[in-house]
């Protein structure tokens, strides 16, 4: 579409080794629209993070390397620009919530010096326009007594106001995109409602694009337009919310849409789980990655890689099995005995 915003094309993210090299991104693409909401999805390992961190090329290197392939925001392409070029770009027109708001502050520093970092670092306001710019983000973020608060450590915020804290600061440049990794980890489910609807409320206020990565399907359900699901570092499925809830195609979704846990869950003997583990990525995989765990693989499946094949309009599936004949068929069985 014309009006994209970020456009990610056969990205490649490598770690390497004495011995060996992770394909932990292996040629992940998908587009996002302005004002739109990501979820990427999948269990630990699968590649969400590394995706996130790729985007505002943060991979540590050595052991990290990003490939291959393109990174178009806004049309230029993040790869090709220069490392001043990239630190205008962070924070300022791409900004990131980490995972854990303790570990991502600085301890010894107040909340308000680091939202006022941000701020001084790219909008070029005195100290004391920065002040005021930091305390309106704190309101805006709903943390009462923005005045007096903006002067304490991390330290003396509960949980939940940390991560308002960490998404005050993401925001304070009205960032275009927005990177949410887990925002919500370790949150209580009253202060992960309020994490959530405090996000949708900014995405209207600022009108900024979200990418959302997550475990927790729920989350997507509520937040996200589209998603992309990602195993061992591989896209196996996307499309619409609504496509990947109510036609998963792949086994993999599958599996993950029976685990997760839900209000009757007490009427079930055991929560669904899916067999085996994730493959080791040092080792080359020449079949699909999610063989080894799909109880209806077939032997084209270890020997050959499928290709992301749209199997109906804006859905997408990496499966050997692309008819909605077969689909169905094995869909019906998967998991379910």
């Amino acid at each position: 579409m014309a009006d994209f915003l970020l456009k990610v094309e056969d990205l490649e993210v490598h770690f390497r080794s004495s011995s060996s090299v992770v394909k932990a991104v292996n040629g992940v693409s998908f587009t996002l629209n302005k004002k739109e909401t990501l979820g990427i999805v999948g269990e630990s390992g699968s590649g969400k993070s590394v995706t996130a961190t790729a985007l505002l090329r943060l991979i540590p290197s050595p052991p990290g390397k990003i490939a291959g392939g393109k990174m178009l925001f806004e049309g230029k392409d993040l790869l090709s620009l220069s490392e001043k070029e990239m630190r205008s770009v962070r924070g300022n027109e791409i900004s990131m919530i980490f995972q854990d708001p303790m570990t991502s502050l600085n301890p010894v520093f107040t909340v308000g010096d680091q939202i006022m970092e941000s701020i001084r670092t790219h909008r070029k306001m005195s100290k004391k326009e920065a002040k005021k710019a930091a305390i309106d983000m704190l309101k805006l973020v709903g943390i009462p007594e923005s005045e007096k608060r903006i002067d304490m450590y991390p330290h003396e915020f509960s949980g939940g106001m940390r991560q308002r804290v960490m998404i005050a600061i993401a925001l304070a440049c009205n960032p275009k995109l927005l990177i949410a990794d887990e925002p919500t980890t370790a949150l209580d489910v009253t202060v992960q409602a309020q994490i959530l609807d405090l996000m949708r409320h900014l995405q209207n206020t600022i009108d900024t694009s979200i990418i959302m990565i997550t475990h927790d399907l729920g989350v997507v359900w509520e937040m996200c337009d589209k998603v992309i699901v990602m195993y061992a570092g591989n896209t196996v499925e996307s499309g619409s919310v609504k496509a990947i809830f109510d036609n998963p195609l792949h086994p993999y979704t599958w599996g993950l849409l029976d685990s997760q846990i839900t209000s009757d869950i007490a009427n079930e003997e055991k929560l669904s789980a899916i067999p085996g583990t994730p493959p080791d990525l040092r080792q080359e995989i020449k079949g699909c990655h999610f063989a080894d765990r799909c109880p209806y693989a077939q032997d084209i499946c270890f020997s050959a890689r499928p290709n992301l094949i749209e199997v109906e309009e804006g859905h997408f599936t990496s499966c050997h099995f692309q008819t909605k004949e077969s689909q169905l068929t094995r869909k019906e069985k998967a998991y379910h005995g």
